[in-house]
């Protein structure tokens, strides 16, 4: 496996992209995206087409700040850029939103000096990595030496920078460290039902040194630059992330199965004469709307917060996260529906059953576990004063 060496030699040179352009491209890209679908899956990574493409385009940029070229996109945006991606390739959209999370926060909490040396040339870094499951960091004069194992690193077959959590030894503290890709190692060993094209293989890192300015604090929600967008913090841009991908997983799926039933209409036994499935199939589209409502609605309201300069109030963090939890389960839900309605076509290998595979990997991904619904009943219940979310936790306040 390789991968390209960070360029610093040279000034950023990179178009400038505004959320609604990132947008519009995404929607555009998607006939190039689905055609590509397959041989993502087949080489256990994005083709160069696609890459190339989401490069182009400024997609990896999404979440960078406006200083470093990148869009700053807002929330309402980010969902559907998302989304449209979600619709073409599940993998495509999680691999984006995945390196745009970690480039975008380590361009909006790392100090200048790693700035300097990541965010050059004419194309956006590519940061991947594990931000949950953190290693062991010692103090080692202006920096840290980071020792650990880590799972998951989404996007890694693409990235020149690694973005990964430890928790400094004598003090407790969890940080996110930034290094190059190169400094790690990388086991590729991502042998799994569904997501196949992200990559996401483990890796190991050996006591490597990793300067102070390549590192910030993990739960932080201040921006060393950009606007208010980094108010969020790196768990706020993952719920982003991971609700509009189920939404997009879905909606796909919902529109794939009415193709196929539509266009086998007027033929004797077939599912568009069927009174169950129309019924099942009105029940679902209630479904998927009513949990987009939920998504947008829950994060129109963030928006107004971060824009006026405020932060996240406890219910609009319990709303966003509960929102995530409800469009993941109703996804899929809707993605066994279909898959029972599609008959052979869902069984053999094609969208429909690449989109069903998918699915239920993205739900064993940890932001739609059972603590984030449990958390959030002893919230909105008034089960749980004097507690706070710490990541996708509900934990009593310190």
């Amino acid at each position: 496996m390789t991968t390209t060496a960070p360029d610093t030699t040279s000034s950023p040179a990179r178009t400038p992209r505004s959320a609604a352009d990132l947008v519009a491209s995404a929607t555009a890209l998607q006939p190039l995206i689905r055609e590509n679908a397959a041989a993502n899956e087949a080489g256990g990574r994005l083709t160069d087409a696609v890459a190339d493409a989401l490069h182009e385009h400024g997609f990896f940029g999404m979440w960078t700040p406006a200083p470093l070229g990148g869009a700053e996109a807002d929330p309402i945006s980010s969902l559907q850029i998302v989304q449209a991606l979600a619709y073409a390739d599940p993998s495509t959209a999680w691999v984006t939103m995945a390196a745009a999370l970690a480039t975008g926060t380590g361009g909006g909490y790392l100090g200048d000096e790693a700035t300097d040396k990541m965010f050059v040339g004419d194309r956006f870094p590519v940061v991947a990595g594990q931000g949950t499951r953190p290693g062991k960091a010692v103090r080692d004069g202006d920096g840290y030496r980071l020792t650990g194992s880590w799972g998951f690193a989404s996007g890694i077959k693409h990235a020149q920078w690694i973005h990964t959590l430890g928790i400094v030894e004598d003090t407790g503290q969890p940080l996110i460290f930034v290094l190059p890709v190169e400094q790690a190692n990388l086991q590729d060993n991502w042998d799994v039902l569904g997501l196949k094209a992200t990559g996401s293989i483990d890796y190991t890192i050996d006591d490597v040194y990793v300067p102070a300015a390549f590192t910030h604090e993990g739960t932080t929600e201040t921006g060393v630059r950009g606007g208010s967008v980094f108010n969020l913090g790196i768990m706020h841009f993952a719920i982003i992330g991971h609700s509009a991908w189920a939404l997009g997983v879905s909606r796909r799926m919902l529109d794939d199965l009415a193709e196929q039933v539509r266009a086998k209409a007027g033929r004797a036994g077939t599912l568009a004469d069927s009174t169950a499935f129309q019924a099942a199939y009105g029940e679902n589209e209630a479904k998927w709307h009513a949990a987009r409502a939920l998504v947008y609605e829950a994060w129109a309201d963030v928006t107004k917060t971060i824009e006026a300069g405020e932060k996240l109030t406890h219910e609009q963090r319990t709303m966003v996260r509960l929102a995530l939890y409800n469009a993941t389960w109703t996804a899929e839900a809707i993605a066994n529906s279909v898959y029972k309605s599609g008959g052979t076509a869902a069984l053999r290998t094609g969208a429909l059953q690449q989109f069903f595979r998918d699915m239920h990997a993205g739900t064993q991904h940890v932001t739609s576990g059972p603590q984030v619904i449990e958390g959030a009943g002893r919230a909105l219940a008034g089960l749980a004063p004097n507690h706070a979310w710490v990541y996708m936790n509900l934990v009593p306040s310190t």
